[in-house]
């Protein structure tokens, strides 16, 4: 038998070609700012994650600059070797401090902290219980786990409970309960003080995907803990610098015990290169520059909240969204596609959510709001929304 170990590339990358399910990547061609430039047409950005425009802050620029001049471009290891620098520590303790934490621990990447993370907290004789439209890094991570899996109907507290119980009957060695804080297609938030009283019942472990929570929810920022005033009380607070505090990382919030386990066990951190030095001062002045100028958070909530009742005004379907992700659904994916097209051709740059990101029937469009839009721009691209919505039959 004559084997070719590389044609199934191509042959599955054909399929998804028919199946328009394949991503054609855009170029952006400056800053991730609101108004930037992609494939060489101006555009209002309005699917970055840089919620806060802190990418762009000059501080944390600087901040970045400097450290990189004066410890070099690289760390040069792993952290448990010799990559472990003054600045990582620093990150860490700040980010406890604004937390209201224990402890805290930075991960490479918020996927790399699932992956790594979520397997060393579930074996073998173990019970992990998710929310059914948790983020691919949390199935990923689950799915590295040896313990037994069950999945509840998105935000069914119900039958979260029911599940609970279930396991306590059992007699898992363990339970740890998974869940986005906010989704991050649907822009709704987990009913946290709820899961944190039924697993407390029971004695499970709370364990909370807060990716597109940092520097969202919270009086400043601070979190879902925060948001819902029950700081401490969550077991295991994942974030991420790479949206909110716009720079790139994963982090980790919780007692000085979980930690210690952490970076004792987790082999995505053990065994992965420590951020550059200019990435480590950048999050640290990300940190700084959220508790010291509060007006990045408002003109956030204010941006978002004048956005979100202008679309629905127009006769827009938002879903659930009560966060800076607000999604415009249309349905079905071409509907969505037109969408994205014409709104791109006017201006705005805005993606379309497709099958299988998203069920059949419930594509849309994801917006998600940035600090440094002016209320020019939104109602530049509330305009553009309202026009492309109309010629294609969504209002």
């Amino acid at each position: 038998m004559e084997r070719d170990p590389n044609a199934f590339l191509r042959e599955e990358y054909e399929k998804l070609k028919e199946k328009n399910l394949n991503w054609n990547l855009r170029v952006l061609e400056g800053p991730s700012a609101p108004r930037t430039v992609v494939d060489g047409k101006p555009v209002i950005m309005l699917c970055s994650n840089n919620y806060l425009n802190l990418s762009n802050h000059p501080k944390i620029i600087e901040a970045s600059i400097e450290a990189t001049r004066r410890l070099g471009a690289g760390s040069g290891s792993v952290r448990p070797i010799a990559g472990n620098m003054g600045l990582h520590m620093e990150v860490e303790r700040e980010l406890a401090r604004f937390k209201r934490s224990e402890s805290a621990l930075v991960y490479q990447t918020g996927f790399a902290t699932n992956a790594g993370l979520i397997p060393q907290l579930a074996d073998k004789g173990d019970i992990i219980i998710s929310d059914e439209l948790n983020h691919g890094s949390i199935i990923d991570g689950v799915r590295l786990s040896r313990a037994d899996k069950a999945i509840y109907a998105h935000q069914n507290m119900g039958q979260l409970e029911d599940q609970l119980r279930e396991a306590d009957k059992k007699g898992y060695r363990r339970i740890l309960v998974i869940t986005d804080g906010v989704f991050s297609m649907d822009g709704d938030v987990a009913q946290a003080d709820t899961i944190v009283k039924l697993c407390k019942e029971v004695g499970a472990m709370t364990y909370f995907d807060d990716a597109h929570g940092e520097g969202v929810l919270g009086p400043h920022g601070e979190g879902i803990s925060a948001h819902y005033g029950i700081e401490g009380e969550i077991d295991v607070e994942v974030g991420t610098f790479s949206k909110a505090y716009g720079v790139v990382g994963g982090l980790v919030a919780g007692s000085q015990d979980l930690v210690n386990y952490a970076y004792n066990t987790s082999r995505t951190w053990l065994l992965s290169g420590s951020h550059p030095p200019g990435v480590a001062a950048a999050q640290l002045e990300a940190i700084r520059v959220l508790s010291r100028e509060p007006e990045h958070h408002k003109r956030l909530w204010d941006n978002t909240n004048y956005f979100k009742k202008e679309l629905q005004s127009l006769g827009f379907d938002t879903g659930d969204s009560v966060t800076p992700i607000t999604p415009v659904m249309c349905g079905e994916s071409k509907m969505a596609k037109d969408l994205s097209d014409g709104l791109y051709k006017n201006g705005v740059f805005a993606l379309p959510i497709v099958f299988p990101m998203v069920a059949q029937g419930k594509a849309r469009i994801r917006t998600i709001m940035n600090a440094g839009l002016t209320k020019d721009d939104l109602d530049e691209a509330i305009s553009a929304f309202e026009k492309v919505g109309k010629s294609i039959g969504l209002i």
